[in-house]
């Protein structure tokens, strides 16, 4: 598609059927993962939320089937810090194909100390990144099985500011929580243009593309309790941002759509309509600095360094 013009119209009210067909959701027991995971689950999909916690995943399916009749949704665990674990999911998923992943799941430290995995990794960068840079390496075979699978990283704006620092990619020299996250997510985005350059160039039926919520907020949010609950406070101090920004719920929209809609391509940044904000997804122009295949590719090898595994060694 050479233009947003020639891109068919979407109604986010009206998705389309998905039977049949296997998705997995990172981190879709809470914020936008969940509202992923609930809205994909409305199309007839099996749904797997990935999640470290149990009991968080338990109240997420529990969510879903109360509001989606006959949702077909399940978890499996899946901590993104904890990579050696990351081989055994395709096994724990039990499918011969995997349609979709979405790789929504992080953590963000607003606190001043700088936290590592059990593996040494900066826990951002090592979880943001480098646990769906690893994860993908082990999804890649079952979604090769698949007809036109997605490989979906949620991004963010936090990205649009940052620039790698390939010298110092952990953060030992300098750490700032906020910009780390942001650098992490510019990380995860980085791979997934790249991967998605790979994927073409060795005309594999994948596809990778890269997604952002825009502005969400919890207080634009509809409550599913007891995942979230918004109370009439946060209802009345939220109505002037929703001028500019959106909920979580909204948020979601981007994801599902690249997810299910088979005009999405991987050379477009997918996003809201209005401003980059809020609104129906509607594909933008990549950002410039995410075009620097340079960066992409030396970010690529050493995250292969750091993890020990090559998504490259996967593509078909």
């Amino acid at each position: 598609m050479s233009s947003a013009s020639s891109i068919p119209p979407w109604n986010v009210q009206r998705l389309p059927r998905a039977e049949g067909r296997v998705f997995l959701v990172t981190g879709g027991n809470a914020g936008i993962g969940y509202f992923v995971a609930e809205q994909l689950s409305a199309t007839g999909a099996t749904v797997v939320l990935g999640s470290r916690n149990p009991a968080k995943a338990e109240a997420a399916t529990a969510s879903i089937r109360a509001r989606v009749a006959g949702a077909r949704v399940r978890a499996v665990r899946l901590d993104l810090a904890d990579l050696p674990s990351l081989e055994t999911v395709p096994e724990a998923l039990e499918v011969e194909h995997l349609d979709a992943v979405v790789h929504n799941a992080g953590v963000a430290l607003d606190d001043p100390p700088r936290r590592e995995t059990e593996h040494g990794h900066e826990l951002m960068f090592g979880t943001n990144h480098l646990g769906h840079f690893a994860l993908t390496r082990w999804l890649l075979p079952l979604l090769s099985a698949a007809p036109a699978a997605r490989v979906v990283t949620v991004g963010s704006f936090a990205a649009k500011s940052e620039r790698l620092d390939l010298d110092d990619l952990q953060s030992r020299e300098d750490y700032r929580p906020k910009r780390g996250y942001g650098r992490s997510k510019l990380a995860q985005m980085y791979f997934a243009v790249e991967l998605d350059r790979r994927l073409r160039t060795a005309g594999s039926t994948v596809a990778s593309v890269v997604v952002h919520p825009g502005g969400a907020l919890d207080s634009l949010t509809p409550s599913r309790p007891p995942l979230h609950v918004r109370t009439a406070w946060e209802r009345l101090g939220g109505a002037p941002a929703a001028l500019l920004l959106q909920g979580k719920h909204a948020g979601a929209w981007p994801a599902v759509r690249a997810v299910l809609d088979p005009a999405v391509r991987g050379d477009r940044l997918w996003g809201p309509r209005v401003f980059g904000l809020r609104g129906e997804p509607r594909p933008h122009p990549i950002w410039n600095h995410l075009a620097e295949w340079s960066v992409a590719g030396r970010l690529w090898d050493a995250s292969c360094g750091l993890t020990g595994v090559d998504p490259g060694a996967a593509i078909e």
